[in-house]
């Protein structure tokens, strides 16, 4: 699911991290987004709506809409879209409008 290989861009990945989604835990780059690194992974829906309860994925991936908040590391409606991967990162998806946890 991650683009590898490109005609004409290129890019320097970094170091391959760990970080964990709803307690499975995965691997991704430090150079790419949360976003990015969820989506090669094939985990597509980032949160549920407030209203409707729809699922949500990427959408603007710039950091303008509300279809990637998630919870990351305990804090709500962070937009995993321009959000960096970090080694550790703890990821939920989002129910609704984010509330903190204690």
């Amino acid at each position: 699911m991650r683009i590898k290989k490109h005609p004409i861009l290129t890019w320097d990945k970094g170091k391959k991290v760990k970080f964990f989604f709803e307690d499975k835990e995965l691997e991704g780059y430090q150079t790419e987004t949360i976003a990015a690194a969820l989506h090669a992974s094939g985990i597509k829906e980032m949160r549920e709506s407030e209203e409707m309860h729809r699922p949500r994925g990427l959408f603007c991936a710039i950091g303008n809409c509300s279809s990637c908040l998630m919870i990351v590391n305990g804090e709500p409606n962070v937009r995993v879209c321009v959000t960096k991967l970090q080694e550790g990162m703890r990821v939920q998806r989002q129910l609704g409008k984010g509330e903190l946890q204690r």
